[in-house]
């Protein structure tokens, strides 16, 4: 437990250093900034419990808002789909999986831990960018601001899946 909880620490490090000084630079099309430190919910192993993902995505989403200026953005879209991920996780499991298992393409399946993905991402985003605009006033650009960003994150997150390999 203590080396799995060290692994984690270092990825935390790892997305947090790569959201604040290269995602938060860019800005496509002036609407979409990738948010790739939600890939550490992705990570964790089905035994952790509610608990810890809480914990750990309250955590990083504090340190991401310290780091990027964004009072509490962060901190509250990474508890809420924090929240979400031990019952996204059990939905999208095989049947015969493993207690302690990590979450990837091989445990999974490909299209379980691409629609497990897509579902973290949207929730996390969708939070993301109301708490942002704090009003449903101008939809269009909300929407646009959320569509964007969901899909380069969902396209880094899977690049950076593919090049972490299995566990």
């Amino acid at each position: 437990m203590i080396i799995e909880g060290l692994k984690r620490f270092v990825q935390l490090l790892i997305l947090l250093a790569v959201q604040v000084l290269l995602m938060n630079h860019i800005h496509f099309f002036g609407y979409g900034t990738p948010l790739v430190y939600v890939a550490l919910l992705l990570y964790m192993p089905s035994s952790w419990g509610r608990i810890a993902s809480l914990v750990w995505g309250f955590v990083l989403g504090f340190l991401v808002d310290v780091f990027s200026n964004t009072p509490g953005m962060s901190a509250g879209s990474m508890t809420v789909a924090a929240f979400f991920q031990p019952l996204l996780l059990k939905a999208f499991l095989p049947k015969d999986a493993l207690e302690d298992m990590t979450p990837n393409y091989h445990t999974m399946g490909v299209w379980n831990h691409l629609r497990y993905l897509t579902l973290i991402l949207i929730l996390h985003h969708i939070t993301y960018f109301l708490l942002q605009s704090f009003s449903f006033y101008n939809l269009v650009d909300l929407g646009m601001s959320a569509g964007i960003s969901f899909g380069l994150s969902w396209l880094f997150v899977v690049v950076i899946e593919t090049l972490r390999g299995h566990e």
